[in-house]
């Protein structure tokens, strides 16, 4: 039986392992990489999947903006969906995926959520869409149709996707 359990609470190690065995090693030359940068994830909204006390997936979420001149649109960025490479298939990732929108909606932090992937899949089964997401750009390649959002605060406005800096009050 699978059980989902906060991800802090999983080995470090193991996490790096299943990501390195689901995407590969050269997973960080990917634009998602880039587009998070070196920020800290959100704990409340980063998952494990475990079996028989065994890491068979993970989901993480950032705080990530959409940046245009000095203006920072915050965002929350689902993902990396990593499911062990012999467990593909078996609904683990849905189930990850669900529990985030559920914690994000828990956490009021799902009114600004987006993630790069299958339009297909994580529009029907989770309502993102590209509706919003035509003059957004990233730091890297990226197929147009797979950067999708979802959330009444999503911004349809043009900028650059990237890590969210603190804000500082003029002195």
């Amino acid at each position: 039986m699978i059980t989902l359990v906060p991800l802090d609470v999983i080995n470090p190690t193991a996490v790096e392992m299943l990501l390195d065995a689901a995407f590969g090693p050269d997973r960080f030359t990917r634009t998602a990489y880039m587009i998070r940068g070196t920020g800290t994830l959100i704990a409340a909204l980063s998952f494990a999947a475990v079996e028989d006390g065994v890491l068979v997936g993970s989901i993480q979420c950032w705080p990530i903006a959409l940046i245009d001149d000095d203006r920072q649109s915050p965002l929350v960025m689902v993902g990396p969906v990593a499911v062990a490479p012999t467990r593909q298939g078996d609904g683990i990732g849905r189930s990850l995926v669900a529990r985030v929108l559920d914690a994000a909606a828990a956490n009021d932090l799902d009114d600004a959520l987006m993630l790069i992937g299958d339009p297909d899949y994580y529009g029907r089964f989770f309502g993102f869409s590209t509706e919003r997401t035509a003059r957004w750009n990233a730091p890297g390649p990226v197929e147009r149709h797979r950067l999708l959002a979802r959330g009444d605060a999503v911004p349809d406005a043009a900028g650059m996707l990237g890590p969210r800096t603190p804000v500082t009050a003029p002195a």
